[in-house]
């Protein structure tokens, strides 16, 4: 049995309350008794993230900009949502299609993913697709310019290791993912 204890939580306030960012600030107990008066928390809505695989046996992932580090990432599709008002399920198949214009004939959950736990407060709930097929165009957010890119199964651990893959959430998924898909 294991003897670690969870912090206490003596205060805590919303320092930041707007739509793209929410912040909270805790004021914490450790178990050794020491006072952490600032401890910031990243409010985060949930995550559907989905590994989708055609029939063709590729992947399908988005290209987009990510504008905190200013660069482009291949990633897989995601969005976030709220638990109080649909399901990961619905919230997969909305993203996946809205991001791409295909749906999955088959999903599977997979997994539930933590990305940063330390400070982020939401869960990536990961989907495996099968059997996808492209049934309209994209319909994407004010935010969102994606290109949709297709790699064959067999390529993916390569991009990875070559950085051309490198979202930690997507790598993990994949990893996690790579496991449900018969070679």
């Amino acid at each position: 049995m294991s003897n670690l204890k969870k912090w206490k939580i003596l205060k805590s306030k919303m320092v930041l309350d707007r739509y793209w960012c929410k912040v909270r600030q805790d004021e914490i107990e450790l178990p050794n008794g020491k006072i952490i008066d600032d401890y910031f928390v990243s409010i985060k809505p949930d995550v559907a993230m989905v590994l989708p695989i055609t029939s063709s046996r590729e992947i399908i992932f988005v290209r987009q900009y990510r504008h905190a580090v200013g660069e482009f990432f291949i990633e897989l599709p995601a969005g976030s949502f709220d638990p109080t008002k649909e399901s990961p399920e619905i919230a997969a198949m909305r993203e996946f299609t809205e991001e791409t214009g295909y749906i999955a004939q088959e999903l599977k959950k997979i997994g539930i993913l933590y990305d940063k736990p330390s400070k982020d407060t939401n869960q990536i709930h990961l989907f495996l697709a099968k059997n996808v097929i492209k049934v309209k165009e994209q319909q994407l957010d004010i935010t969102e310019e994606i290109e949709i890119i297709l790699i064959p199964i067999e390529s993916v651990l390569e991009k990875i290791i070559q950085g051309e893959i490198s979202v930690s959430g997507t790598v993990a998924a994949l990893f996690l993912g790579l496991k449900f898909i018969n070679y």
